[in-house]
C-alpha cells in the first residue's frame, strides 16, 4: 500500500494552493453544499449555466489538501461542457477513485484529475478526493 505522501504529487499540491476558483459568484443559477465531517471539509458549490452549458463554477469553503485540490481541477475541467458531458467526466473520476477499472479513453478524458488515481489506496482520503465531484453530481441532477 502506498503511503499517504505519494498522493501529494506535484499536481495535487499546485492545485490544492491555487485560489483562482475560490470566490462567491454573484450571478449563480444554483448552489450545492458538501460536506466531509471525517477530514472537515467544507465546500459551497456555485454554478453558472449558459442554456445546458456550464459557463462558470465557483466554489466558498476550506479542506485539505487533497479536497481543495480536487476541488479546483475539477472546475477547470467541467468549465465549458455540458450538463452531459460533466456528468460522464464525474462518474468516470468517481469509478477511479473508487478503484473500479476505468478503460485508457476516459482516464485521458479527465485530465489533471488522473492524479487521484491511487486514492482508493487510502480509503480515508476517498472522501476527500470526491467531495467536490458529488455535489457537483447533485448540482448537475
Amino acid at each position: 500500500m502506498e503511503d499517504l505522501e505519494s498522493i501529494y504529487t506535484d499536481v495535487i499540491m499546485e492545485n490544492s494552493i491555487k485560489t483562482h476558483n475560490k470566490y462567491k459568484l454573484i450571478d449563480k443559477d444554483k448552489e450545492e453544499h458538501g460536506h466531509n465531517p471525517s477530514c472537515g471539509d467544507d465546500i459551497t458549490l456555485q454554478v453558472k449555466f449558459d442554456g445546458d452549458m456550464i459557463s462558470k463554477i465557483s466554489y466558498i469553503g476550506h479542506g485539505c489538501a487533497i479536497s481543495l485540490a480536487s476541488t479546483n481541477i475539477m472546475i477547470d475541467l467541467l468549465k465549458g461542457k455540458t450538463k452531459k458531458e460533466a456528468i460522464k467526466l464525474i462518474d468516470s473520476f468517481l469509478k477511479m477513485v473508487n478503484g473500479d477499472k476505468i478503460e485508457d479513453d476516459e482516464l485521458a478524458k479527465i485530465g489533471d484529475a488522473r492524479a487521484f488515481k491511487n486514492i482508493s489506496k487510502i480509503p480515508a482520503r476517498v472522501k476527500c478526493a470526491t467531495l467536490a465531484w458529488e455535489t457537483m453530481k447533485r448540482v448537475l441532477e
